[in-house]
Formats: C-alpha cells, sequence, structure tokens
C-alpha cells in the first residue's frame, strides 16, 4: 500500500514538474509574441524608410536581446531559490525555454523575407505578421488552457479574456506611437 502511494506522489510530482515546464515555455513565448508586436508595429510606423533586411535585422536583434535578458533572469533566479547554479539539466532546460520562445517570430520574418524577395510591399508584411502574432497570443492561450479542468465555457471565457487583453496591450502600443 505505501509503495502505490509513493508511487502515485512521484507520478503526481512529475506531472506537476511537467505542466511547470510547459507553462514557463509558453510564457516565454508570450512575451516573445508581445515584443515582437511591439516592434512589427513601430516598423509599420514608417515601413516607407524601411528595407525588408534592416526590417528582419531589428526584429531578430530586438527578440534576441529579449531572450538574452529573459535567460539572464531566470538564471539569477534559478541560482536563488536552489541557492546554487544549476545543473547540466536544468541549464539545458533553461536554454530549451529560452531557444524554444524564438519560434515566435519565424513566420514574422518568412513574410518579411517574402517582401525582400518582392513578393509583397514590406507593409503588408509587417501588417500581415502582427495579424499572425495576435493570433498566436489567442492560440497560446488556448495550448495553455486546453487541459485545465475548468468547464468549456470558462475555458473560452478566458482564452477571450485573454485575447482582449492581447488586443488591448497592441492598441496601448499604437497609442504610444502616436505621441
Amino acid at each position: 500500500m505505501e509503495k502505490r502511494r509513493e508511487d502515485s506522489n512521484s507520478a503526481t510530482t512529475a506531472d506537476h514538474t511537467e505542466l511547470e515546464q510547459h507553462a514557463e515555455r509558453l510564457k516565454e513565448r508570450v512575451y516573445v509574441t508581445f515584443t515582437s508586436l511591439a516592434v512589427l508595429m513601430a516598423l509599420s510606423s514608417h515601413a516607407h524608410e524601411e528595407t525588408p533586411g534592416k526590417a528582419a535585422l531589428t526584429l531578430f536583434i530586438t527578440v534576441a536581446g529579449v531572450l538574452l535578458a529573459s535567460f539572464c533572469a531566470d538564471l539569477v533566479a534559478h541560482t536563488v531559490v536552489h541557492q546554487g547554479l544549476p545543473h547540466r539539466d536544468e541549464l539545458r532546460h533553461l536554454l530549451r525555454v529560452t531557444g524554444g520562445a524564438l519560434s515566435a517570430v519565424t513566420v514574422p520574418l518568412l513574410l518579411i523575407a517574402a517582401a525582400g524577395l518582392g513578393w509583397m510591399h514590406l507593409t503588408t508584411a509587417l501588417r500581415a505578421g502582427q495579424i499572425v502574432l495576435v493570433v498566436t497570443l489567442g492560440v497560446l492561450a488556448w495550448i495553455a488552457l486546453r487541459r485545465v479542468k475548468l468547464p468549456l465555457w470558462q475555458r473560452v471565457l478566458l482564452i477571450g479574456v485573454l485575447t482582449a487583453i492581447g488586443v488591448a496591450a497592441v492598441a496601448l502600443e499604437l497609442l504610444a506611437h502616436l505621441f
């Protein structure tokens, strides 16, 4: 009986750890998505002065800087909480969380590349990238909440609220560019 309880506790701990790691990856993707959205909006405000190469480089450098800052913050937080440097597996996890968030800018970078190839105007690519990122926020909310033990209507409501918060953040960023 005691053995079964220990197995159940270790399985619960493993499930909890997996959920925490999944949440960390989602959180990082959300941050990078908002950062990318802000960059694309800023680039759109003066797209006529930009080249696709410069726009792509600006987006990539900004996201890389945010990811490095996030990695540093995670490293410091881990060191404080665990009173020591991360072990190899923990460091690998931190790098995986940070690096995985880079995929949030894949589609916007591909759209900017399409503009560079002359397949569309840069303005169109930047707007399409913004739409993709707003949709991504909704998808990330759905991914985060799909297995949460809430009634369906509450999950749908929460996804709507989170998406509305994303749209409000975009509106605030647009407002900031007007001044």
